[in-house]
């Protein structure tokens, strides 16, 4: 029966009579025939002028009715004995880690309150690769890793040592805080701790699984996607962000977890409402599956007693805040204030103690029967499923900080509290071992022990693991795969931006890699030139395209297709982001190799997406970010919000991005060839991001000798001739142009001898003279080296002019190398709308304001005086009071 309506009933018996209709119906011929007739019922109450009502949000039950569950198919109290150690060690790890003074923090409660429903997927749902599956991958919630770790130990995948140095990793024997594959490469899969990313990383997840089944890169061997989420988790835009996809690309691969304890890190995530409502809504309106496990086995018996619907409509108005304050202060107060509310609920309890109501009368995320048949009808679903399991966040901890807002902060446990967790889970530990907090385990060969090993030998090995390497692409070289972009263009122009779109057309072209090939655009794929690829490899859509093309006659029309290999995202830069990291990460999740491509506006990359950038560091991405557009004065029309001035420092945070900033069609054929040959062939876990522009110019043929300046980040273009002052002038993408077209003009005007550098990466000069930095004083009795900023313009060069497109500090970052004068210009400040020259004088980047930081730094060395610098200054038209364009 349903819950008592809040709202008075006008006639009882006129609304008895539709129940029990409904209930003839769903007996005689089942439950989709009353659905049918429902949704007709609704339809035609809509079309005469009723609201029908709004079926987002079911009753504050079960999902799945006692009458169809299904007999646990595992050895329960063999599962609880496991558990019990699972919990113990668990919670003992981040205890004694803090009794050290180093007090690396750690977190108790999460797992306490998820340990039911890790242990069945791992005893009876998440496979591990075999020759028949493909494996699950499951994202766990990075707050519960020393229970994850907790297992890996009980079936001995990790020491004891280890566990003694939970967030101690300096020394290489500890474990990482969270998922961290970075820190943990054959263990961990995905980093989640960052909220937020996993959930939409994990959409994308199940997205690309069946890319790589609809291209034929892969079979379907009914893999899942597990996503695990803490229902404070669920207010970051990330998580639900996506979930129409799911539901638009029929990803019944997927299913996502998230654990209603109705906590965040400081309080409830719904105090005055019910997060496993609201999120129920969301779901089931986006179109998912939703199922519902709030309440455990013990209230069964009670719900059968509701005859007249008192009960549940108490569990429909108590609020969340009200569960919380009821489960933290035990039976008494919950036979008090929960049941006393009203006489028949009360009267439902009267011959139990306070402890049966209490400890029998679970919430459903702590029942193994209840969790077990929710898990088996998301594996058999045809739609993604959401699972709302309600649980209690730091069960078993007791007055130390069950139900309790203090829940997430608590890391230390007092002797007594851990010898009541103990008891609380008849966990076989002496005195001693509670005092010292020693971890147990169960004797090779014991029962307990051969179950855990048979559950995982059934599917197929253990989890985590991460694959480390997948298929070897053997890459040519340069002058096989790019000769169209070695050449001089002559006459003819293009943008580096046009560039990369021709790299990713020959890449495309070729039989062995072209399959690989993964290019993704957010809805700007004309605006990079890459329409062309429409109709050469088509959109991917799992429904194809069931339209006609309004382009349809057109040599470039708009095609969508299952085989199609450009993955083509919308107005989505995290989703774009999302589908990245699923395709560089292929290697290792899937054993197949891909080179995926993501393309977009430079500004909305790092600024928007910086996180996942990181995150893409730590999962060992291997593949190419793409900043088109890019500079503060190359998009010239587009304003503030688009201009990009500071990607590339941003670039330089991640440890393995390596990052360039090319002029050149040659640079850019160098650069991807170079990084497709270290990643998907000597298979190292770097990526790349290169910053393109839109700018269109003459390119020159590739210099003799240039590759190996080109992939350090430096190399001479061109050596001044002729008698006077010299300098040098280093330049990157469109700017290197200003400095090229200043050295005639110090020539003619000023008898100043100029030599050209391209510094294709002013982030990999910094790391080499860092790193040379540091080799040097710690091998101060030996030849000292020199960065290759050093031995590209010696050790007492003359003045030095940097001008990049970007913020000064990204050439700032050189300065200690350059063992002479050195003076930077960049374009610090707000962007705006204008001419390219219009903005390069704004913000002093052209090649009139390169002359004047020349001649200051010849006035350093003494080969000019300050009267030629003001000379100079008036003759340009350089107005000295204009304001600083970084406070414009």
């Amino acid at each position: 029966m349903s819950a008592v309506p809040n709202n008075p009933d006008e006639d009882v018996q006129e609304t008895r009579e539709w129940e029990e209709s409904i209930e003839a119906v769903i007996k005689a011929v089942g439950p989709e025939r009353a659905k049918h007739l429902l949704t007709k019922t609704f339809a035609k109450a809509y079309e005469q002028g009723a609201e029908p009502p709004s079926t987002n949000r079911t009753p504050y039950l079960n999902t799945i009715p006692v009458s169809d569950q299904v007999p646990y198919p595992g050895d329960v109290e063999m599962e609880q004995r496991i558990a019990a150690y699972m919990r113990w060690n668990a919670m003992a790890m981040v205890v004694r880690a803090n009794r050290d003074p180093a007090e690396p923090g750690g977190h108790i409660a999460s797992f306490q309150s998820a340990q039911v429903m890790y242990a069945i997927g791992f005893n009876h749902f998440w496979h591990a690769p075999s020759e028949e599956h493909g494996g699950d991958l499951v994202y766990f919630q990075g707050h519960v890793s020393p229970g994850i770790y907790s297992r890996a130990f009980l079936e001995g995948r990790i020491t004891e040592d280890q566990l003694k140095n939970f967030r101690r990793e300096v020394d290489g024997k500890g474990l990482s805080s969270y998922p961290h594959p970075w820190l943990m490469p054959d263990f961990w899969q995905f980093p989640t701790v960052s909220m937020g990313i996993g959930p939409i990383c994990a959409i994308y997840q199940a997205r690309f699984m069946k890319y790589l089944e609809n291209r034929g890169l892969s079979k379907d061997t009914g893999r899942k996607v597990w996503c695990f989420i803490g229902d404070g988790e669920s207010d970051e835009p990330e998580t639900q962000g996506a979930i129409a996809l799911a539901v638009r690309e029929k990803l019944d691969n997927l299913v996502f977890v998230i654990n209603c304890n109705l906590q965040r890190l400081d309080g409830p995530v719904r105090g005055n409402g019910k997060i496993v409502q609201e999120l129920e809504g969301n779901f089931r309106g986006a179109g998912w599956n939703v199922i519902k496990v709030l309440w455990g086995t013990g209230w069964d018996a009670l719900l059968q007693k509701d005859d007249k619907g008192v009960l549940r409509k108490l569990m429909e108005e108590t609020v969340d805040g009200d569960y919380q304050t009821m489960k933290a202060n035990g039976g008494a107060y919950i036979r008090e204030h929960f049941f006393g509310k009203y006489p028949e609920t009360a009267a439902m309890v009267a011959d139990m103690t306070d402890d049966e109501i209490f400890n029998n009368l679970a919430r459903g995320g702590h029942d193994y029967d209840k969790m077990y048949n929710a898990y088996l009808q998301a594996q058999n679903s045809d739609r993604p499923t959401l699972l709302l399991p309600k649980t209690v966040k730091g069960f078993g901890m007791g007055e130390s900080g069950e139900g309790m807002n203090i829940s997430h902060q608590q890391k230390k446990l007092a002797t007594d509290a851990m010898k009541k967790f103990a008891g609380r889970f008849d966990i076989p530990v002496t005195d001693e071992q509670i005092a010292n907090c020693d971890f147990i385990s169960f004797e090779e060969g014991s029962p307990e022990y051969n179950y855990m090993h048979e559950r995982r030998k059934a599917l197929g090995g253990y989890l985590p693991a991460r694959r480390l390497n997948a298929d070897v692409l053997e890459i040519p070289p340069v002058q096989d795969m790019f000769k169209i972009l070695l050449d001089d263009t002559g006459e003819r122009t293009m943008s580096t931006t046009m560039a990369i779109v021709r790299i990713l057309v020959a890449i495309a072209r070729d039989k062995k890699l072209g399959p690989r090939l993964v290019p993704i655009v957010c809805d700007e794929a004309r605006t990079f030139g890459m329409e062309g690829m429409f109709r050469q490899i088509g959109i991917y859509n799992p429904l194809g395209q069931q339209y006609t093309a309004q382009d349809a006659g057109t040599i470039m029309p708009y095609k969508e297709d299952p085989k199609g290999q450009l993955l083509q995202e919308g107005i989505n830069e995290a989703g774009s982001i999302s589908s990245w990291i699923a395709a560089s990460t292929a290697y290792s999740n899937h054993g197949i190799t891909m080179i995926p491509f993501y393309i977009f506006y430079s500004m909305f990359g790092f600024q928007r997406i910086g996180d996942f950038a990181w995150a893409a560091g730590d999962s060992r991405a291997r593949g190419f970010l793409i900043g088109g557009t890019a500079g503060r004065t190359t998009l010239n029309g587009e304003g503030l919000q688009h201009q990009d001035g500071h990607s590339q420092v941003f670039a330089n945070f991640i440890p393995n991005c390596v990052s360039y900033d090319p002029t050149f069609h040659y640079e850019v054929a160098v650069i991807v060839q170079d990084g497709m040959r270290r990643m998907y062939q000597e298979q190292e876990s770097v990526w790349y991001y290169l910053t393109t522009m839109n700018e269109n110019y003459s390119h020159p043929a590739m210099p003799e000798g240039a590759e190996e300046g080109i992939i350090n980040g430096m190399y001479q273009l061109s050596e001044g001739a002729g008698k006077g002052p010299k300098v040098n002038l280093l330049g990157c993408g469109t700017i290197l142009r200003e400095s090229i077209a200043a050295v005639e003009i110090l020539k003619e005007d000023h008898g100043v001898i100029a030599n050209i550098y391209s510094t294709t990466s002013l982030n990999e000069l910094y790391r080499d003279g860092e790193a040379v930095v540091r080799w040097n004083r710690l091998h101060p009795t030996e030849k000292p080296r020199q960065s290759w900023v050093e031995q590209c313009l010696g050790s007492s060069p003359a003045p030095t002019v940097c001008t990049t497109d970007y913020i000064k500090l990204q050439s700032e970052q050189i300065r200690p190398f350059v063992k002479g004068i050195y003076h930077t210009l960049g374009t610090d400040g707000f962007g705006r709308s204008d001419s390219r020259q219009a903005l390069r004088e704004h913000f002093e980047v052209n090649s009139h304001h390169i002359v004047i930081a020349a001649l200051n730094a010849l006035v350093e060395s003494g080969e000019k005086t300050a009267k030629d610098v003001a000379a100079a200054i008036k003759k340009y038209g350089i107005d000295p009071e204009k304001l600083n364009p970084l406070y414009a």
